[in-house]
């Protein structure tokens, strides 16, 4: 009994708790999306594309890949996942439940067969515990096994929360402005030696590190958020 009642309460109450926030916090959000010729150049050439963010710039995230539909994303098969999974097949989204240490084979198998039917793909790089900003080594096998560009898509929100978690969680406050950036697409070749591999790994991650950096230091410039949002 006491374990259906612990199913119920990951898999619907909390849920739908949560996306309830999210939509109701979303809602209040005024979004500005920067540079999407980049999103639009890799769909163009390839009819999918793989998103990169970082862990702690999820939220805004999740309503607007909801626009981008039909789009899945890798979710562990922890505990934590379960709610995860569910708050993003609510919102439209489809869940793969997989990771590097559980399932992660049977997930990837299951992303390249979405990607074909025409499903754009969602992948948190340094989740779901860390290290924060650091780029593991599944996002560059997903690129590999599907041929589709990573194009690196980040979040800055004007004021925001922070959680005391492993990556200072952000939650943007209600009413606050936000920018949403693409970045050029990012090839990685389908054979790689394991130097080079690495190679694409760093160069990955420094770049979504000096995104987030860069557009960050937006907000310091008056002139060019005038620019962004007017």
């Amino acid at each position: 009994m006491k374990k259906k009642a612990k199913d119920s309460l990951y898999r619907t109450l909390l849920p739908r708790a949560g996306l309830w926030l999210v939509k109701g916090l979303s809602r209040t959000y005024k979004v500005a999306i920067v540079n999407p010729e980049h999103e639009h150049k890799a769909l163009a050439q390839d009819k999918s594309i793989i998103y990169a963010s970082w862990h702690q710039r999820f939220f805004p995230g999740i309503t607007l890949f909801a626009t981008r539909k039909p789009i899945a994303i890798m979710i562990s098969r922890s505990r934590d996942g379960e709610f995860i999974a569910s708050v993003i097949n609510m919102l439209g989204w489809h869940a793969i439940r997989g990771s590097s240490s559980r399932g992660g084979q049977a997930a990837l198998l299951q992303l390249k067969k979405r990607s074909r039917e025409g499903y754009r793909i969602g992948h948190i790089v340094d989740g779901p515990r860390g290290p924060f900003g650091v780029v593991k080594p599944g996002i560059i096998v997903m690129a590999q096994a599907t041929g589709l560009a990573i194009v690196p898509t980040v979040t800055s929100p004007e004021r925001f929360w922070q959680a005391n978690s492993w990556d200072r969680f952000m939650i943007p406050k209600p009413f606050t402005r936000i920018i949403i950036r693409f970045d050029e697409p990012f090839y990685v070749p389908p054979d790689l030696d394991n130097d080079r591999f690495e190679e694409k790994r760093a160069a990955l991650e420094d770049r979504l590190r000096g995104l987030y950096e860069e557009t960050d230091r937006i907000w310091r410039d008056p002139r060019k958020v005038k620019k962004i949002f007017s």
